[in-house]
């Protein structure tokens, strides 16, 4: 078995990742649009109810959303304007951009043993609990918590794509149970599945404080400017949330990897703890059957 890639290696590793994305489906529409306008004040409900409603999918999933238990609605919604403005423009943003993610990485060729489901389940949870952690503490650019966390782990399925011996040498380093996960993927490709989260996100021009969150979440920064959470964080503890809670990529996920110091309660959430912890649990399941 091959221990720490050479640096010529570590490159052709990089390249083979990049290449990767070019083998996923091909954006929709409406998530080339909406990452387009991550971060922009100026996005009409108008707009993007017109997009929507060309995405038959799409359209018929909000409105299943806007109708739950979650929004307690009397009469049913059955206009995609109307949805839109009972979701409001971040909310509608979030639940389209984890559907539409979810359903493309669903359309990927993958080996039997990569399970998209739990994949999915796993970074659209911890987006919608790192969009929820960014709005009750001072957090650096919280409006990208949710997509930095919806892409987090996407070097995970790049290396399943694009270097599948590989792959299997880190899984069965993994195996043996001594090292974290990141740990054997630096030593079999001189670098772990953040970096090549981060190389995505930057193919794609995501704004860079999403780049740097990506490729940091799991070792975060301690500050960010003006005394504020930096992303990095957000995404580690809602990243490490999940691992703890049923909610893994890797039904076999090793005791190392459920350490951490960026834990819930570390985050300084305080009695406020529970009630991000039901609105978590009510968004989460108001969409998670799009992508079981």
């Amino acid at each position: 078995m091959r221990i720490v890639a050479a640096t010529l290696e570590v490159s052709v590793y990089r390249e083979k990742a990049i290449k990767a994305l070019e083998e996923l489906p091909p954006f929709s529409p409406i998530l080339n649009r909406l990452l387009a306008d991550l971060g922009r004040d100026d996005v009409s409900f108008s707009r993007l109810s017109d997009l929507i409603e060309k995405d038959t999918v799409i359209a018929g999933n909000i409105l299943r959303v806007v109708n739950s238990a979650l929004y307690g609605r009397r009469g049913t919604i059955n206009s995609v304007r109307n949805a839109v403005s009972v979701l409001g423009l971040n909310k509608l943003r979030n639940f389209v951009l984890g559907m539409s993610v979810s359903r493309m990485w669903t359309q990927s060729a993958l080996p039997k043993t990569f399970s998209t489901a739990r994949f999915n389940q796993h970074n659209v949870a911890t987006a919608i609990l790192a969009d929820l952690l960014a709005q009750y503490r001072p957090v650096h650019y919280p409006e990208g918590a949710f997509v930095a966390a919806l892409f987090h782990d996407l070097g995970k399925m790049l290396i399943v794509i694009g270097m599948r011996s590989e792959a299997d040498e880190i899984q069965k380093l993994y195996a043996g149970g001594r090292m974290r996960l990141i740990e054997c993927e630096e030593s079999i490709l001189g670098l772990n599945h953040a970096d090549l989260s981060a190389a995505a996100v930057a193919a794609w021009n995501l704004p860079e404080p999403i780049q740097n969150a990506v490729m940091y979440h799991h070792r975060p920064a301690f500050a960010a400017p003006n005394d504020s959470i930096p992303l990095s964080r957000v995404i580690a503890v809602a990243d490490h949330y999940m691992n703890n809670n049923g909610r893994s990529i890797d039904p076999a996920i090793s005791p190392l990897d459920l350490e951490s110091s960026d834990t819930l309660d570390s985050f300084g959430l305080g009695d406020k703890t529970e009630a991000v912890l039901k609105q978590f649990e009510s968004e989460f399941e108001a969409i998670s059957g799009f992508f079981r």
